[in-house]
């Protein structure tokens, strides 16, 4: 069976966009890089759907963002966790963490 990467769990992105901001600030196209390394390619953000959930967090105020340079002298979004946005992230990391033992509970028992 061949190894594709695959679209991220419904509603589990804006999660991991913050994750990835927690690491440092980042510019959009940074972020789905992060996000695929990281997953080993089991991840792949669709441009959409990036914007969209970067939008939505900064309406939240989750993230803020700046523009500034980038390493290849280009002008960039780059997006900044805010502290709601820590602790916002430091919730949703719990309750996954107490969702995913259950479900472990569950596959084991059955």
């Amino acid at each position: 069976m061949a190894n594709k990467s695959s679209d991220i769990v419904q509603g589990t992105l804006d999660m991991l966009i913050l994750k990835t901001l927690a690491l440092e600030p980042m510019h959009g196209y940074e972020i789905t890089v992060r996000l695929e390394q990281i997953s080993r390619g089991a991840f792949r953000v669709n441009a959409g759907a990036l914007f969209v959930a970067l939008q939505r967090l900064q309406r939240a105020g989750l993230i803020r963002s700046e523009w500034k340079g980038t390493e290849t002298n280009r002008r960039a979004k780059y997006y900044i966790l805010t502290q709601q946005g820590r602790k916002r992230l430091d919730g949703e990391r719990r309750e996954w963490g107490r969702q995913l033992a259950a479900i472990t509970r569950i596959l084991e028992a059955l």
